[in-house]
């Protein structure tokens, strides 16, 4: 199995990686696998490396180590949700998260980050009004709390409705952050945009199956683009955050920073919790900016399969715990 993993993440050729990856993708999008998935004890190990705990009384005391060295922001996790009872669960959870961090004493160190299809974005009919109200309500606990809130992106059918809704919530909130991803062909015209003074952008390559017509595919591509929208947004005016795990672009952004005069504090790295932690300790202990994008929640299952899809050799655990339920 050890050679299965191996084979998985490192021999399978640019077509059989692209191939494994959208079989990844559709799986994060399969009530059957999710079922087994999700009833399978043996996985737990693996889902715990990228999961904080399926409720906030476990994850607190995992976002508050993180915090003594690192920025963290946490996402409490569900997506797509078609359902007004799922919905106010979402935003009762973020809630209920805000109002313990001021308590705790991480309100300076730990923002949340909201995805708008958990918040009604994916409801019929009125969702994108439906999601602005609910994403304002965590906007102003987060106000009052001390801390902020950064939008997540999801796939490119969603950009303009967040875009939009983005624009709505900064005329009060103008500290709330935007994401955007290298792959799509329309980020560096949206980079430019938002590269504006006050204006905080998070840029990530991308963890969802996009068509070519509207996304780059290929792996050099989407790096090519990313450092085009990094040189973006470093020589902008905004607060630039450098979402990646690519050390290239870790060293790209650096000198960047360089060469345009910005000071530690005024850009970040970050990175997903359970991944290259040593890199993480090793940029926060340099003086940089580091923050950790942390999730926790029941509804696992749609993040950890891209996961998995971005490190196929992660698969051989994954389905050797389906096999020995």
């Amino acid at each position: 199995m050890p050679f299965v993993g191996y084979w998985a993440g490192r021999t399978l050729g640019l077509y059989g990686a692209r191939m494994l990856r959208s079989m990844l993708l559709a799986a994060g999008r399969s009530p059957r696998m999710r079922a087994l998935a999700e009833g399978s004890a043996p996985l737990r190990p693996l889902v715990d490396r990228f999961v904080a705990g399926t409720d906030l009384d476990a994850a607190l005391p995992v976002i508050a180590g993180l915090a003594t060295d690192r920025l963290v922001t946490v996402d409490h996790l569900g997506e797509n949700t078609t359902d007004r009872a799922g919905v106010d669960a979402t935003v009762a959870a973020y809630r209920a998260l805000l109002l313990r961090l001021a308590p705790e004493g991480l309100a300076d160190r730990v923002e949340v980050s909201v995805k708008l299809s958990a918040l009604g974005q994916a409801l019929p009919g009125d969702g994108d009004r439906i999601a602005l109200e609910h994403a304002a309500a965590i906007c102003a606990a987060a106000a009052r709390a001390g801390t902020t809130v950064t939008l997540d992106m999801e796939d490119h059918t969603t950009v303009d409705s967040t875009l939009e809704i983005l624009q709505t919530l900064r005329r009060e909130h103008p500290w709330v952050g935007a994401v955007l991803q290298s792959a799509l062909h329309r980020t560096e015209a949206d980079a430019a945009d938002l590269a504006r003074a006050g204006s905080g952008v998070r840029l990530v390559k991308g963890a969802y199956a996009e068509p070519a017509s509207v996304a780059f595919t290929a792996k050099a591509e989407v790096d090519e683009a990313y450092l085009r929208c990094l040189r973006i947004l470093i020589a902008g005016a905004g607060y630039p955050m450098v979402a990646t795990h690519d050390p290239r672009m870790v060293e790209a952004a650096r000198a960047m920073a360089v060469v345009h005069g910005r000071a530690a504090d005024d850009h970040e790295y970050q990175m997903l919790y359970g991944i290259r932690t040593a890199e993480q300790e090793r940029i926060a202990a340099s003086g940089d900016r580091m923050r950790v994008y942390l999730p926790y929640g029941a509804d696992w299952y749609g993040y950890f399969t891209r996961r998995l899809a971005e490190r196929p050799a992660n698969l051989a655990f994954f389905l050797r715990s389906l096999i020995t339920r």
